[in-house]
């Protein structure tokens, strides 16, 4: 039994050493396999193809075995034969079986013929080896018109043009014919449906609209549809430019218009933008907008003009309105220094030559009668008999940068509004330049000061000097000591501050008003704002008015650092001021004595005499008045200041309207001239103010 159970063993351990034997014969095979040569790591002058492929996950993975269900490219030298290639892919529409997804022009005559088709229509150059034309081809729906006139004067040089423009122009025709006949029936009838409200919006249209209540018109780079999502409605959008100024030259300002998504048909005049051509009373408007455009280029650097009117400013959620009555200073480049955030810089105007289009296929003569400019023979229709509008051209007064003047597309194209300064309000904003008046000047304003002929003089001398020839003396140091400061004393209501207004009047320059208030009272940014209003000022030529400087003059001490800063400061920033200062003070001891050496003229106001209170009742009174001289002798003994005759009269006025129910007197400029009154009113406002016993 033993012997029995022995054999199958040796038998198992037979098979093991015969597969041993077997195994380690493949591997003396697979060693004796000769190996490939070591290659550096990219040295391999060669290219290796990898196949991309998608897994089941939808991502690529790649592959260095080519796709068994890849073919062989479909442009080559066979369909390089061809004048065109038109490339279908399966169609959605019912009525057909392909849509031409996009077609490829080889042929060098059609692109001649194309060339003049679509001359000046932005993003297509027609000489490009590779032409490619993709659908839904808006260029040609807004030019069908012009190829199909190309075609019927049928005036070729080569058979071969004639041949592949009428080839091409079949084979679009299928895939066009529905929005072009679409297009003509709607502009026929002066509708237009959302679908097809894209056919009329070809690039370089003038559009017309309305912005900010004003009529105007912009040109247009482009249109897409798009939809807004919170209210759930496709729009037209359309990416036009219009004419601005940024301070430093005239540029294009890009403006997004809109036209939302309506049903059936609508009038064109009805949307929001619409093509110029389309405009009931296209002469008329754009004789207003020539006029305005004329306006609107004379402003362009600083100009000081009066304002009544709408203007636009700041806010947090966009651009609110102001009703403003107030002399402004225009200038664009001031207000980019001042507002760095809202600071405007505009693409310069491209200058273009207008030419006659020029192609082999077609003559010179020919050419320039297939130029098909819609506006610019409208246009043309105001440029010569353009001086009847009495807006005068624009002249260089040595303050603005040489640069061309704009054409009259561009001032078609201008902005109805100019950014700049409202001195009342002291805020930057944009002025609507046909609201934009000229200043009426007081005549006498300077006349009327109540001070000594030869203070006045002085003063009068001092400021026109500083203002016609500040650059004459300089300090050691360059730029240091031009400035005119004078120091206007005295107690309040005896003319200091109408001392400065009046000089800025007889002067015709702006008077800019500031106070503590506007410069705050943190050190930290008085320094920036001071310098900032102070290289305006000095580059208006303005006079600047630092009323109540009681805080910034007083007498430094070593109890307050914070107001010993503040007055450092101010110090410091006169030294290099180049323009008019007037300070008023009404307590002149209390001045720091560092400030007498900065203040070129002290002008102390003493308490107003009888002689003087007379002339400035009668200067408020007026020439036509019923008080008599006894009269206003009575009043000139009332101890009053200056403010205080001027408060009673007004208040007196009040009073006269109020008890004989006068009806204003009406004034030739269309404003209400003043009420009369009489010696009782004064003396009922006199007794009130001053007791029973007012004398």
């Amino acid at each position: 039994m033993s012997g029995e159970k022995d054999a199958p063993k040796k038998s198992d351990e037979a098979e093991k050493s015969n597969s041993d034997t077997v195994e380690k014969g493949d591997q003396t095979l697979k060693d004796d396999k000769p190996k490939e040569p070591e290659v550096p790591h990219g040295s391999l002058t060669e290219a290796k193809a990898l196949y991309g492929k998608k897994d089941s996950d939808g991502k690529y993975q790649w592959e260095t075995e080519e796709p068994v269900d890849a073919v062989d490219a479909a442009e080559n030298e066979k369909t390089a034969r061809y004048a065109f290639l038109v490339r279908k892919q399966i169609s959605y529409d019912s009525r057909k079986k392909y849509d031409i997804h996009s077609v490829i022009v080889q042929s060098p005559w059609l692109k001649k013929a194309l060339g003049v088709v679509l001359e000046d229509y932005p993003g297509i150059t027609t000489n490009l080896d590779r032409l490619v034309f993709r659908a839904p081809f808006h260029p040609f729906v807004h030019r069908w018109t012009r190829l199909a006139d190309m075609l019927e004067k049928n005036e070729f040089e080569e058979e071969f043009q004639r041949e592949h423009l009428q080839l091409f122009h079949d084979v679009l025709f299928e895939e066009l014919k529905n929005a072009i006949a679409a297009k003509t029936d709607l502009v026929k009838n002066g509708v237009i449906t959302f679908e097809y409200l894209w056919t009329i919006f070809e690039p370089q249209t003038l559009v017309y609209s309305v912005s900010g209540g004003k009529e105007c018109v912009f040109k247009l780079n482009s249109s897409k549809t798009l939809t807004d999502q919170r209210r759930g409605l496709d729009f037209l959008q359309l990416d036009t430019w219009s004419v601005d100024w940024d301070g430093v030259k005239f540029g294009q300002h890009m403006t997004y218009l809109q036209d939302y998504e309506f049903t059936g048909t609508t009038p064109i005049t009805s949307l929001h933008a619409y093509p110029l051509e389309f405009h009931p009373e296209k002469e008329q408007l754009m004789a207003r907008l020539l006029h305005r455009g004329k306006l609107f280029e004379s402003f362009a650097g600083y100009h000081y003009k009066a304002y009544r009117g709408v203007a636009l400013g700041y806010g947090r959620c966009g651009m609110i309105r102001h009703n403003i009555e107030s002399r402004i200073i225009i200038d664009c480049e001031a207000h980019n220094r001042f507002l760095p955030n809202n600071a405007v810089y505009f693409s310069p105007l491209i200058s273009r030559t207008r030419k006659a289009p020029r192609v082999a296929a077609v003559s010179d003569d020919d050419a320039e009668e297939n130029e098909n400019d819609q506006y610019e023979d409208a246009i043309d229709l105001f440029v010569d008999d353009f001086d009847y509008l009495g807006v005068p051209d624009t002249e260089d007064d040595g303050t603005k940068p040489e640069r061309r003047p704009l054409t009259t597309e561009e001032l078609l194209l201008a902005v109805s509004y100019v950014r700049g300064y409202a001195i009342k309000t002291k805020k930057w904003l944009w002025f609507y330049v046909d609201q934009v008046e000229e200043i009426k000047f007081a005549e006498n304003a300077f006349a009327s000061l109540v001070l000594p002929k030869e203070q006045k003089s002085l003063i009068r001398a001092f400021v026109e000097s500083q203002v016609k020839y500040k650059d004459d003396f300089d300090d050691v140091i360059a730029g240091k000591g031009r400035g005119m400061i004078m120091l206007l004393a005295g107690p309040p209501g005896v003319g200091k501050t109408l001392t400065s207004e009046s000089v800025a009047e007889d002067m015709r320059v702006p008077l800019y008003v500031m106070s503590a208030g506007d410069l705050g009272i943190d050190p930290s940014g008085i320094e920036e704002s001071l310098n900032l209003v102070l290289d305006m000022v000095s580059k208006w030529n303005a006079v600047l008015l630092l009323d109540e400087a009681d805080v910034f003059l007083e007498a430094r001490s070593s109890n307050d650092l914070e107001r010993n800063k503040m007055v450092s400061i101010f110090l410091r920033v006169l030294e290099y001021y180049e323009g008019v200062l007037f300070l008023t003070t009404n307590r002149v001891k209390n001045i720091d004595e560092a400030f007498h050496s900065r203040i070129h003229v002290t002008v102390n106001y003493p308490s107003l005499s009888t002689e003087s209170r007379r002339h400035i009742w009668q200067t408020f009174l007026g020439h036509d008045h019923p008080i008599g001289s006894k009269d206003l002798d009575r009043l000139a003994k009332v101890n009053l200041n200056g403010r205080q005759i001027k408060n009673i009269l007004k208040t007196s006025q009040m009073l006269a309207r109020s008890q004989d129910n006068q009806a204003p007197v009406p004034a030739k400029d269309g404003k209400r001239g003043p009420v009369r009154v009489e010696m009782r009113h004064l003396e009922t406002i006199l007794a009130i103010e001053r007791g029973t016993s007012w004398e």
